[in-house]
């Protein structure tokens, strides 16, 4: 895959799942809050939309793919985050609370004045600053080199070096059979 492409479906997963593990996070942690404090049990369907939220984020952070779908999405979940330090700030109502329904509202709410979706951010965003990640795979040679044989020919001394010593066969590995 060419480095293009590679990018290019990092910016299609960068735009796509973000906003899917957010809702998986909201949903989990409000459903798993929500049923633990009516009813004292787990929310089996929250924990398993918690841990497949948990591949997803996975995958934003050590895939191959590119990091621009971990930039994306920890810019993301960072300025979603940051929210509530800024209305403690500024005094003044910017989380869009109102807009969610029960369960992702109770999620939002509990992810975010925790400051867990910073810490998400964060670990997104720091994922994507390697290197390693930015780079594209090894591409083979084009055609092999292949190299002339000088095995029995006397080739002249460089003038570099320290005269030769002994016999010329003295460095040659001795192949066994």
């Amino acid at each position: 895959m060419s480095n293009g492409a590679r990018h290019a479906l990092g910016v299609v997963a960068g735009l796509l799942l973000p906003p899917l593990a957010a809702a998986g996070l909201w949903y989990g942690v409000g459903q798993l809050t929500l049923q633990a404090q009516q009813a004292f049990q787990i929310s089996w369907i929250a924990v398993g939309v918690l841990a497949a939220t948990g591949v997803v984020l996975a995958f934003l952070a050590a895939s191959r793919l590119s990091p621009i779908a971990s930039l994306v999405g920890g810019l993301a979940f960072l300025s979603v985050g940051v929210l509530p330090f800024v209305e403690m700030y500024t005094r003044i109502r910017l989380l869009p609370v109102d807009l969610l329904p029960g369960e992702l509202r109770n999620g939002f709410t509990t992810l975010t004045y925790t400051g867990l979706q910073v810490m998400i951010g964060l670990m997104l965003l720091v994922a994507s600053f390697f290197p390693s990640r930015w780079r594209g795979s090894a591409r083979e040679p084009a055609e092999p080199v292949e190299y002339e044989s000088t095995w029995g020919t006397a080739s002249p001394q460089s003038p570099y070096l320290p005269p030769r010593s002994g016999s010329e066969d003295a460095t040659r590995p001795m192949y066994r059979e």
